[in-house]
């Protein structure tokens, strides 16, 4: 049996920062505002609000969240550099994400430096911002692709500096939940600081890394609403809050059931809608077609669900369509009024069976009266009259 967590978990949401990094996505002020807002509600412990160095609007957009007051401590986002910091401290932010490079291909190609540069970078940002009174988390860019030895170095080197917290990140989405778990399981006995992960979902792995992650010592998981982010975006909120929640029973204190008109908020605002097979708030998640599986969540719901719509703000759905069985169809028109014997069900289904396979689709309450009117002439009992 695997040991429960002995960690508090907590998320820092980047929805405001990498989420709005997706290409093409840009939040107005009163959306990030909207979107604090309901992050704060939801429970979030810390929010990455923005990079201030982008120029004043942002700077006035983070400005008027830090202005809200909110329970969830707010972040900003800056290069390890003074310019950076200085904007933060503009607007300000009490705390400050500094990040840096960490693999030889981009401390080489990007930066045209070196690790020893690197490491006295990071030094001297830290102590810059330490010097002005921030909480400071430290990214390590790109660590996915670090050499493990360089990587440690650049730990030890932070916590020396006096930073609070170090982020890992998987910039480009090629680690696995294996590779992730070792990694992070050997930078937390090298170092005494709370430990972050930051996954990228480009092999579909994020929410899975980032559980590895937090299995192997880290207490902070970076996560965006709806799994936005650059390319195929980032640890989606909802899946690692319930993943956390089911998988390893850790309560991470979000209010969970919020969570579904905030997915709701942010995939209007993005301009990029929820797919229906989207985990935990897809409009297909509870939603239930084969005459198998029906059957069984009438009897019980557990049977054939893992995690209760309830507790993400959603509800059960029977769905009639090509795999519906009579205990389906008798469900779907009861909570129409209408109340059909089995027999008459089983008159139904081929109908019904037909005109989805036609269909491509589910059917709705107006296609289930006019197969039942063609079907059943004569009608069906209706619910009150059903003795």
């Amino acid at each position: 049996m695997i040991a429960p967590l002995s960690q508090a978990v907590f998320i820092d949401d980047t929805t405001l920062r990498d989420g709005e990094q997706t290409a093409g996505v840009a939040f107005t002020r009163a959306e990030k505002v909207r979107i604090a807002r309901l992050l704060d509600r939801l429970g979030v412990h810390q929010i990455e609000a923005g990079i201030p160095a982008m120029g004043l609007e942002e700077q006035r957009a983070i400005g008027d969240i830090l202005a809200l007051g909110l329970s969830a401590q707010v972040i900003a986002w800056g290069r390890a550099i003074q310019p950076d910091i200085d904007a933060a401290i503009a607007c300000g932010a009490g705390a400050v994400h500094v990040s840096l490079p960490v693999s030889d291909i981009q401390i080489g190609a990007k930066l045209k430096r070196d690790r020893g540069w690197v490491l006295g970078q990071l030094s001297r940002a830290v102590d810059y911002a330490k010097g002005h009174g921030l909480y400071v988390s430290v990214g390590g860019e790109d660590a996915s692709r670090a050499d493990a030895r360089f990587l440690a170095a650049f730990a030890r080197a932070a916590q020396a500096a006096g930073a609070d917290r170090l982020r890992i990140c998987d910039t480009v989405g090629i680690w696995d939940p294996f590779r992730t778990y070792d990694a992070v399981f050997s930078l937390a006995r090298q170092t005494t600081l709370a430990l972050e992960i930051h996954t990228h979902n480009d092999l579909g792995l994020a929410t899975a890394n980032a559980l590895a992650a937090v299995r192997a010592g880290a207490s902070y998981v970076n996560t965006t609403v709806n799994g936005l982010g650059e390319r195929a975006g980032n640890a989606a909120l909802e899946e690692v809050v319930m993943a956390l929640k089911v998988i390893e029973g850790s309560d991470t204190g979000i209010r969970t059931g919020r969570m579904a008109a905030l997915c709701r908020f942010v995939a209007d605002a993005s301009g990029r809608p929820i797919h229906p097979s989207k985990p935990v708030v897809g409009s297909g998640v509870f939603a239930h077609e084969s005459g198998i599986h029906v059957d069984g969540l009438l009897k019980d719901a557990r049977t054939y669900e893992g995690l209760s719509p309830a507790d993400v703000g959603a509800r059960h759905r029977i769905v009639l369509g090509k795999h519906s069985g009579t205990r389906a169809v008798r469900a779907c028109y009861a909570r129409m009024g209408v109340f059909l014997s089995r027999a008459e069900a089983e008159t139904l289904l081929p109908a019904i069976r037909g005109r989805a396979v036609a269909r491509k689709a589910p059917l709705a309450d107006a296609d289930l009266a006019a197969i039942r009117r063609e079907a059943l002439p004569g009608g069906a009992v209706p619910m009150e009259s059903a003795g």
